[in-house]
């Protein structure tokens, strides 16, 4: 009795240890979860809870290897990296759209410094990437990434995945699409200040005698601001949306190995 015992512990440290690790990068990339503002030691104890009580229950899914080693933890670690790093990109949307609008309001040269990333960041920038946060708290898409995570088990049972380089080449594709999506955002205002700068410009070419170049700026900046409160109300739906798509897609990369693996004993 005592050995099943013993072997019954062994079998839950080696889960909860795979677990730990699949959370782990996760909690490294993903939004919200990755920010600096939530103490080290809070993710640590975060990731230790649901560590511990997933434990117990993956262990018994099928096909759960409950075995330590370089290639399962590698597994491991890569799930929560493709969970992490694919809807870290929302993230950089979110950055990229402020860039391009910074750039539209003349603040191109305000920056900050960046305490997720410790670099120089356009003030617009690390604004849009605040609201994002709101939004997705707000929305609960945090519960929702978790839920996934936990619901990943069941695809990818513990020490059973191994990353595919066609898993890689798709994130690096979504990574392509963040520019589409940010200009998509930041198109409203966009377009306003180029009508601004072209009624601008027909005004010079009307009264030569204006001074157009100290209005351009100002004018450019209350209208960009005008119209971007304006739209403050779609940003919900509009991140929702390209949230709900990244996740679709690690859910996808995560399955892939599987089907793989079906098709395989089918032929």
């Amino acid at each position: 009795m005592p050995h099943g015992n013993e072997i019954e512990w062994s079998n839950f440290l080696c889960a909860m240890t795979l677990a730990l690790v699949r959370v782990s990068g996760m909690v490294a990339f993903a939004p919200f979860f990755s920010s600096t503002a939530l103490p080290i030691r809070a993710k640590a104890v975060f990731v230790g809870a649901v560590a511990f009580l997933l434990a117990p229950l993956v262990a018994t899914l099928p096909n759960a290897q409950l075995t330590l080693g370089f290639s399962s933890l590698l597994g491991e670690l890569a799930v929560g990296l493709v969970y992490g790093l694919t809807l870290t990109l929302l993230n950089e949307m979110m950055l990229f759209a402020g860039q391009i609008i910074g750039l539209q309001f003349s603040f191109s040269l305000v920056n900050l410094l960046d305490p997720a990333s410790s670099i120089q960041t356009p003030l617009l920038g690390e604004l849009f990437q605040l609201m994002g946060t709101l939004v997705v708290i707000g929305a609960g898409l945090d519960r929702i990434l978790l839920a996934s995570m936990v619901r990943s088990f069941r695809v990818a049972p513990l020490g059973s995945y191994a990353l595919a380089p066609t898993a890689a080449l798709e994130i690096v594709r979504a990574a392509a699409g963040i520019f589409l999506a940010a200009v998509e955002l930041a198109a409203p205002v966009l377009a306003a200040t180029m009508l601004v700068e072209l009624s601008v410009a027909l005004l010079g070419k009307l009264s030569p005698q204006l001074p157009v170049m100290s209005l351009t700026v100002p004018m450019k900046t209350l209208t960009g601001f005008a119209l971007l409160t304006g739209s403050l109300a779609l940003w919900p739906r509009f991140i929702e949306a390209r949230f709900s798509g990244l996740l679709d897609l690690a859910q996808r990369l995560i399955a892939v190995p599987e089907h793989r693996a079906a098709l395989g004993m089918g032929g």
